[in-house]
């Protein structure tokens, strides 16, 4: 009854500060703009945020309860790396303030995500650096944070490292600089940062690293040798600094092959991640794929390598087929036909503009069809794979 009277009486405060700033406004008038207009802006905004924050309290208090089980799992970095269940969890975009977004998509899936996905890049840049805020954040919700590592070498000042290549030539070959040691300065904070956490964190290192027309780091300006050489050297020096808590996620493109070409060894590396996205026929280059025939590209040939896979960005378009049944048929093969997947991650992107000139939208919160499927096929998973 008290916490019903407490969110009752902050409600009536948003209410009566609403119809203070309309009353206020109309005698008011025109003198309304400027210093007024922008303190009742302010005003309007601090009522909201104390209703906000209320309010993802009380749902972070009820998520942690549901992710109990996962304190095992934290205690010991063993049962993450070799999974009962099938860990779920997203990326989305609209987490810069806070994680409202994918408690969002949670409530409209009935799930509640053990593992929570974010993207940092290499570079002198502050948003460059350890995530420290955004990491501790996903810490508190109950989650586990996984970290797609970038090393983009454009955001590098020439005059902090010596011998640092023009920005013309600096892509070609840039690997080799990393495994030189030419950034174990900057290497060795985020290992240190990591460590200091003590909790389990994902790291996805270099994705795609075999695709020869999307990122630097891909073949187009460096060896299969060399990335090898580069990933071996950041993880050497992740475990110097006792970064233990860290796992590590190698993710080649499904479709490039090559993948023993660029495979750093089995002790380098805890998962395998592959990227499941259907564009549909969004682009000239691109067709409707069932999520079968895009993981098939890959399945086979990676779980040789006898670790456990995680579809580390999954997603559909809306644009070519029916999408609730392509997530049927995804969610559905999963659980039956794919013993390497233990965990899958949303790719929850509302203006994504990496690989085609418009912006395209991957949410699925608002697709009701979506997400009645998904819904049906998880709760249709034996409990053996299910989360508690």
């Amino acid at each position: 009854m008290p916490r019903r009277t407490n969110r009752l009486l902050i409600t009536l405060l948003a209410i009566v500060a609403g119809i203070a700033v309309v009353l206020i406004l109309s005698m008011a008038g025109d003198r309304s703009r400027g210093p007024v207009a922008n303190l009742l802006r302010q005003a309007g905004r601090t009522v909201a945020g104390i209703e906000d924050r209320f309010i993802h309290k009380k749902r972070v208090g009820k998520r942690m309860d549901k992710l109990q089980y996962l304190e095992g799992c934290q205690q010991d970095i063993s049962r993450l790396k070799d999974p009962r269940v099938i860990l779920m969890g997203a990326y989305d975009n609209r987490t810069s303030e806070s994680f409202a977004s994918i408690i969002d998509l949670e409530d409209t899936l009935g799930t509640t995500f053990p593992l929570v996905h974010i993207y940092s890049a290499w570079g002198d840049k502050p948003e460059e650096q350890f995530p420290r805020a955004q990491v501790k954040a996903i810490m508190e919700l109950g989650s586990i944070p996984v970290i797609t590592w970038e090393p983009w070498l454009s955001d590098f000042e020439q005059k902090n490292y010596p011998g640092l290549a023009s920005m013309e030539e600096r892509d070609k070959g840039g690997l080799a600089t990393i495994a030189s040691g030419m950034f174990d300065e900057y290497i060795t904070a985020w290992a240190e940062e990591a460590a200091e956490l003590g909790r389990p964190i994902f790291l996805r290192l270099g994705h795609e690293m075999n695709d020869p027309y999307r990122y630097p780091w891909g073949p187009h300006n460096n060896t299969p040798e060399t990335f090898i050489e580069a990933w071996r050297h950041v993880f050497v020096l992740f475990k110097a600094a006792k970064a233990d808590n860290v796992i590590w996620i190698w993710s080649p493109h499904p479709s490039y092959g090559m993948f023993n070409e660029f495979y750093p060894g089995e002790y380098f590396v805890d998962y395998i991640g592959i990227n499941v996205l259907n564009y549909g026929d969004v682009a000239s280059w691109s067709k409707w794929w069932s999520f079968d025939e895009i993981i098939l590209k890959a399945y086979p040939e990676l779980s040789q390598l006898n670790k456990p896979i995680m579809i580390s960005e999954l997603g559909c378009l809306s644009v070519g087929g029916n999408r609730a049944d392509w997530y049927r048929e995804a969610f559905s093969s999963i659980a039956t036909n794919y013993p390497r997947i233990k965990a899958v991650l949303f790719f929850h992107y509302s203006e994504d503009r990496t690989t085609t000139p418009q912006a395209v939208d991957w949410t699925l919160e608002w697709d009701r069809p979506v997400t009645t499927a998904i819904r049906q096929t998880m709760r249709a998973w034996p409990d053996s794979l299910r989360m508690p």
